[in-house]
């Protein structure tokens, strides 16, 4: 869980509510408290200077102005230090009381600048930040400070937009990024700490492609539409991806029930259709949970994007206190592959070929393979992709020179006096089987049918019989 929370501190209303919220994260898994308040003495400064054409005219002569200008100068720089240390104090009666220390920090410059400075130079893992700050109006969706540091950290936060605890759930919503996978392992920990339970949502759009394909319609010419088969674009469409992005949105939360799983925990997962931003949004207020979590970016962001679309206009509208994920997780390959991925008959009779004891380990292989190149579907191409991988890998080994992968440097010989030692060809031919799963239990399985036909040593001919073995039955 979090180790360090860092806390700007204005004594708003939502921030006091953000100062109890870490408080209780902090008591309930040992983090660190730091509280912080910016002020702003030179932006004071030099807005008196530009109000003093505008005083009484008994003050604008010139000893009255440097006198002015004086008491104003000690009341600025005294004055506004005194409150920043006031919303300190605030802060560290609020952790004494819950017996807990917190460090504060009072800072001088622009506020957004001066938080987003210090936060990128401490070592805080969670940002806790009230949504409004002391200028929000009835009409405020988002204060300018609270959005400028969103965009600018690279760390998770929190933003706090209710003032009270409704008692509601942690709902997490899920597009397969690992930004958002990342967002499903906080939930998880967060529910064991609060004792809340959690929802698993995800979203996909039906009716997107539909009004791009109208859009195009309406611009191409018979022979440009003609060219780009449109018509049978526009049926593939309908058929066959809408329907599928259903499938692969409900992998996501098929996968996301299976991890909470391994974790020792059940959860709730809801599939939603529609504008991604609109349907969450419509479903936090339907349900009221108290967090909502997601990635920072979506699956389609590219590097460096600050927000995704979805997020930037949640954090905006969404009704409940809202974390941004910048954790990344990727979801094991066997929990992907046991919800997500699909065997064509040709392809899973390739496979039945293969001897049972090695089945397994092919079988993974293939799969990360198949996952690594965005397919869901396993097909005979894929199994070849995999086959040629294998053996280009073998080829390159052989060429370059290998070395033993169980030597660790040391000199080659047998296990134990019972083990048929390793001839240096064939070592080299063993360190390029792959992945090392598959390496393992290829020595192993060698080892034991050389024991079995009372061989002394492993030649490299026998690595090359078995390779070519299961090459075979594959193809």
């Amino acid at each position: 869980m979090y180790k360090s929370i860092y806390l700007p501190l204005d004594n708003s209303a939502h921030c006091l509510r953000g100062v109890d919220v870490a408080i209780a994260l902090a008591k309930a898994g040992g983090a660190s408290l730091t509280g912080s308040h910016v002020y702003a003495a030179r932006l004071h400064d030099r807005r008196f200077r530009q109000m003093e054409g505008g005083l009484p005219e008994p003050y604008k002569k010139e000893e009255k102005l440097v006198e002015q200008r004086g008491i104003h100068d000690d009341l600025i720089t005294r004055g506004l230090q005194v409150i920043s240390d006031s919303y300190l104090d605030v802060f560290e009666a609020k952790c004494e009381e819950a017996g807990l220390s917190g460090r504060t920090v009072s800072l001088e410059g622009k506020n957004w600048q001066a938080l987003v400075k210090d936060i990128a130079a401490s070592d805080c893992d969670l940002v806790v930040m009230g949504a409004l700050g002391l200028g929000a109006v009835q009409s405020s969706q988002l204060g300018s400070v609270c959005e400028r540091v969103a965009r600018r950290v690279d760390r998770d936060l929190l933003v706090v937009r209710e003032t009270e605890d409704n008692g509601g759930a942690i709902v997490v919503a899920l597009d397969g990024s690992p930004q958002s996978c990342g967002a499903l392992m906080t939930a998880l920990e967060l529910a064991r700490l609060f004792k809340r339970p959690v929802e698993a949502v995800a979203a996909f759009d039906p009716d997107f492609h539909y009004v791009a394909f109208n859009s195009i319609a309406r611009v191409l010419s018979p022979e440009a539409a003609g060219i780009f088969r449109f018509r049978e674009q526009e049926r593939l469409h309908e058929e066959i991806i809408d329907s599928g992005l259903a499938k692969i949105y409900q992998g996501h939360l098929d996968v996301a029930k299976r991890i909470a799983a391994d974790e020792g925990m059940e959860i709730a997962t809801r599939l939603l259709s529609g504008k991604p931003f609109e349907q969450l949004l419509r479903h936090a207020r339907e349900t009221k949970p108290w967090l909502m979590l997601l990635g920072r970016i979506g699956v389609h962001s590219e590097a460096g994007m600050d927000l995704g679309s979805t997020t930037e206009n949640l954090l905006r509208l969404a009704p409940c206190n809202l974390l941004l994920s910048a954790r990344a997780f990727t979801a094991p390959l066997d929990r992907i592959a046991e919800t997500t991925m699909a065997w064509t008959e040709e392809a899973d009779a390739r496979m039945a070929k293969v001897p049972e004891f090695v089945r397994g380990m092919a079988r993974k292989a293939v799969v990360r393979q198949a996952a690594e190149r965005g397919h869901t579907v396993v097909t005979s191409d894929v199994i070849d992709a995999c086959l040629s991988n294998l053996m280009a890998g073998r080829a390159g080994a052989m060429k370059s020179g290998g070395e033993c992968p169980f030597a660790h440097g040391k000199a080659v010989g047998p296990a134990s006096d019972a083990a048929p030692a390793w001839e240096p060809e064939a070592l080299v031919k063993l360190a390029a089987i792959g992945p090392p799963a598959i390496r393992e239990h290829a020595k192993l399985r060698i080892e034991k049918m050389a024991k079995r036909a009372g061989k002394a040593g492993i030649d490299a001919a026998q690595v090359d019989d078995a390779l070519r073995a299961v090459t075979q039955m594959l193809g």
